[in-house]
């Protein structure tokens, strides 16, 4: 008897997960994460707050007015003899003033490190979706080698079951020995306690995507087959270092902060100089019942116009310390971008050097696919002519199936892996998702 070739996996999916018709794609996956996954959600609402902070250092460059106004009442009581007078004279009183500044070195300082933490704010928005994109790809290339798995097992289950009732066959006619019967038998034990175990990690990989994606994932749709695997371009590492350097979130992020710590350091310099600010103000007074020494309606009206000049003399050591500080602070800012630089740099070669690894195996599984389905038909052929035994078409059976589950896993590791280079690198956008979305079945 010959064992009969599984199934295309493709097809086999859709049989068990009642078809591809309505299965959902990475990137709607990725859409849905977007509206949903609680971490993307709270790193968009610090990005909204971090731009509105930032947006505050504006006010300190910018002129501003206040308007006051007030009202008393006085009681008024003169007694001369055995006259007594008595008055009530009420105040009426409104002032606008305003105030620009002309000359404030530390607010203009704070302004252009609000400038820069908007940049900063944008940088850690980009790596958070980065990370989302690789999460859902993750957890959908998961949800997938799981599936897999569990078709293949139940592939292998049934050939053993197959093979098991060949070998009672044999047995029976007196071809085959017990042993034969017995080791099939132990054989598919194993592997429907296997599948008892994929079956749960089905289960536990579709509840991890839909963590991230609010929705059922029951319905995926698997890589088209065949299997084409884009290539890592460039090929070396070196390229991939230098654009990591150029856009690199974490990198860019660590810059930002020394360029904000060096407007640290000239705002804490500001200490020592001057400031000069423009003052203008109206105000009215209205005593409609006249005061104590006028019994008649008064009304004044001024108006200034003028500078405030201020130079720092001293403040207690204050403004040196404040220098020292942020000049202490300028110098770890300049620690954590080289830092930054050293472990993007070794994260983006590792991811290289991964992903070629993993395209090299890819292409050293399929060559095995082929010659352990070669032994496995020799093996079929030489059991029905006696000169193989049971157990070496189980142990074939077994390296064909491992052999496969092998390819499949390696295969959504090149894909993430993909991705997660072009994170490392700070390139990973929706486009680098689209295209692994197009390797999957229409």
């Amino acid at each position: 008897m010959k064992l009969p070739r599984p199934l295309p996996l493709a097809f086999a999916l859709a049989t068990l997960f009642g078809g591809s018709v309505q299965a959902q794609n990475l990137v709607q996956m990725y859409d849905a994460a977007r509206g949903y996954d609680a971490n993307y959600q709270s790193a968009l609402a610090q990005y909204n707050a971090s731009l509105a902070k930032a947006d505050q250092a504006t006010a300190g460059i910018l002129p501003s007015a206040g308007i006051g106004a007030g009202y008393s009442g006085t009681q008024f009581e003169n007694k001369t003899g055995n006259a007594t007078f008595n008055n009530n004279f009420q105040n009426e009183n409104a002032t606008i003033s305003a105030t620009q500044p002309l000359y404030r070195p530390a607010n203009f300082a704070t302004y252009e490190q609000g400038r820069k933490q908007v940049e900063l704010a944008k940088a850690q928005l980009a790596a958070v979706e980065q990370e989302l994109i690789l999460r859902v790809s993750q957890a959908y290339f998961d949800v997938l080698a799981a599936q897999d798995n569990l078709v293949l097992v139940r592939e292998q289950k049934k050939a053993v079951a197959e093979q098991f009732a060949s070998a009672k066959r044999n047995f029976e006619v007196g071809t085959a020995t017990i042993t034969d019967s017995r080791e099939a038998e132990a054989q598919y034990d194993l592997i429907q306690a296997e599948e008892i175990s994929i079956e749960n990690d089905v289960r536990v990989k579709r509840l991890a995507l839909e963590l991230i994606v609010g929705r059922p994932a029951n319905e995926l749709k698997p890589l088209a087959r065949p299997v084409v695997l884009p290539p890592v371009t460039p090929g070396e590492p070196e390229p991939w270092v230098q654009i990591a350097y150029d856009n690199s979130p974490t990198v860019q992020q660590a810059r930002l902060a020394l360029e904000i710590a060096k407007l640290g350091v000239n705002k804490a310099y500001a200490g020592h100089k001057p400031t000069l600010d423009l003052n203008a103000s109206y105000g009215n007074n209205r005593y409609p019942g006249g005061t104590s020494s006028s019994g008649f309606y008064t009304r004044t009206t001024s108006g200034t116009v003028g500078l405030a000049f201020n130079l720092p003399v001293f403040s207690g050591f204050l403004v040196q310390n404040q220098v020292k500080e942020a000049l202490a602070l300028e110098e770890k800012a300049k620690s954590d971008v080289d830092g930054a630089e050293r472990t993007v740099a070794q994260f983006t070669r590792a991811a290289v050097f991964s992903l070629k690894s993993g395209l090299g195996k890819v292409k050293a599984l399929e060559t095995a696919e082929v010659s352990t389905q070669s032994a496995l038909d020799a093996n079929m052929l030489g059991y029905q002519v006696g000169v193989r035994i049971n157990l070496d078409v189980l142990n074939s059976q077994t390296k064909l199936f491992a052999t496969k589950r092998d390819l499949d896993q390696t295969r959504y590791n090149v894909l993430v892996g993909g991705l997660r280079l072009r994170q490392a690198a700070g390139t990973l956008k929706v486009d680098d998702l689209n295209a692994v979305n197009s390797l999957l079945a229409k």
